[in-house]
């Protein structure tokens, strides 16, 4: 984080890397004909998410001005902090042919990355992406069941003065005033690998680099940018 824009959004100074797993998503185009508007539907999720306007994929279908069905089965956790939301509206924009960043920006700061992947430098408030050379890396994941309100991170994090994380992520100590039950599931992870955790985004996961396969944890690898 490196402070606010005059209109109050947040700027960016990050890493950002896709991971080889993700959600799968179906798009069925809906004629003109039918008379009717975008029905999304999302099978594998643990918790109820909102299907209607508000989703991001739903806003990403009206961007583009399309009515489609979608159907999305879930493998990134909801609420974890790791562009699950973003990666499916990005989806969308890229089966439409969109390219517009900065537009794309203004529904998520995660999205125009999830719109070209690989590993970039991303600054502004998402829209500026700067590619970066690939590197392979393998990560070992752990998500709690239970999720972390990004806005309330962001908020918390300009109550606290904009502080400045010590472990990469500025982040990470308002994410914990937010939710005081994230410190545990930290401390787990560290002790099962031996490795100081990391939070992902505004949370709720945390990782560390390296393959630690063990019950609950996830290991995931670094994937070049998309075509």
């Amino acid at each position: 984080m490196v402070g606010l824009r005059d209109d109050g959004m947040h700027l960016l100074d990050a890493e950002m890397i896709t991971l080889s797993f993700g959600d799968a998503l179906e798009i069925s185009p809906i004629e003109a004909s039918a008379g009717r508007g975008s029905a999304l539907r999302i099978e594998g999720a643990d918790e109820g998410i909102p299907v209607g306007a508000d989703n991001l994929v739903m806003r990403a279908l009206d961007l583009v001005g399309v009515h489609a069905d979608v159907v999305i089965t879930k493998a990134i956790p909801p609420g974890g902090g790791l562009g699950g939301g973003s990666a499916d509206a990005a989806a969308i924009l890229r089966w439409a042919g969109y390219t517009d960043h900065v537009a794309a920006g203004k529904l998520g700061a995660d999205i125009p990355f999830c719109m070209v992947g690989g590993r970039a430098r991303v600054t502004g408030i998402g829209e500026v992406i700067e590619p970066l050379p690939f590197v392979e890396q393998t990560v070992t994941l752990l998500t709690p069941p239970f999720g972390c309100n990004t806005a309330a991170v962001y908020r918390a994090w300009d109550d606290l003065g904009g502080p400045v994380g010590d472990n990469g992520n500025d982040l990470e100590a308002a994410a914990v005033v937010v939710e005081p039950r994230l410190a545990q599931w930290r401390d787990k992870l560290g002790e099962a690998t031996g490795e100081q955790p990391r939070l992902a985004g505004s949370g709720s996961t945390w990782f560390v680099e390296g393959s630690f396969a063990q019950r609950g944890l996830t290991v995931a690898k670094a994937t070049p940018s998309l075509p």
